[in-house]
């Protein structure tokens, strides 16, 4: 297995998703939607700009990889890009109740089931504990002197990418700091997000998946039997907690 890391250092190349709200009818607030994959799904791309918040989303089709059979590191840039954006829908959609399209970012349907469920079980959260009002209003990566992280791992299916983000999410009121952790493949020509973990103490992945996990494994969510176990603690959390 040929291993190959690279530090890109957040001076001169942060880029910021900041999407823009959105609404259902006529409610302030708003159950997040998560829908599931369908042929109209779309991904935006993030510009790439200095570090500040409101930058401006372009229309893209898909997150293309350099090439169409692999992924290398050539394509961290696009990887990169493609994570701060699904963070930045991710935490509008537990605080804010904002639309967020699983479809653009993840392939599997084990992982999005999950991650439909991870957010739909923090917004609720969130609301019984009205604090939704506390409202994200952006989400930078590297800030106060720490680097985000890349990993290239060659392996029999075209090689994937880790990438180690540290997020600050602005609130309207103070901000949080959190690091997530995603591999990425190329599946047909397009990067997508093979897993997603926040191992932050008390994070939702912390307590139902496990504390401290190494996420170095591209197809854990194709071990159907994993992922059966999984489903059943996400249920029996759910149920544990009011």
């Amino acid at each position: 297995m040929t291993r190959f890391i690279m530090l890109f250092i957040a001076i001169g190349l942060i880029l910021v998703g900041c999407s823009a709200d959105k609404t259902n009818g006529s409610n302030e607030k708003n159950t997040p939607v998560v829908p599931g994959d369908s042929s109209e799904d779309h991904a935006i791309n993030i510009e790439i700009t200095p570090n500040t918040e409101g930058n401006v989303l372009q229309d893209s089709p898909e997150y293309v990889a350099k090439n169409e059979r692999e992924i290398s590191i050539q394509d961290a840039e696009t990887a990169y890009e493609m994570c701060v954006r699904v963070l930045t829908d991710y935490y509008k959609a537990v605080w804010n109740g904002t639309d967020i399209e699983l479809g653009v970012f993840i392939d599997n349907e084990n992982l999005k089931r999950y991650t439909q469920k991870k957010i739909q079980y923090q917004f609720d959260l969130h609301s019984r504990h009205n604090l939704t009002d506390n409202v994200v209003k952006s989400v930078n990566i590297g800030t106060q002197g720490v680097d985000w992280e890349v990993e290239y791992t060659d392996d029999a299916d075209g090689g994937f990418l880790y990438l180690k983000l540290p997020a600050e999410i602005k609130m309207a009121e103070g901000s949080r700091g959190e690091v997530t952790e995603f591999l990425v493949r190329n599946v047909n020509g397009k990067l997508v997000i093979v897993d997603w973990y926040d191992g932050g103490k008390d994070s939702y992945d912390f307590i139902v998946r496990g504390e401290n996990l190494t996420i170095d494994n591209p197809n854990r969510w194709n071990d159907s039997e994993w992922v059966k176990k999984l489903n059943s603690k996400q249920v029996e959390f759910s149920g544990s907690v009011r």
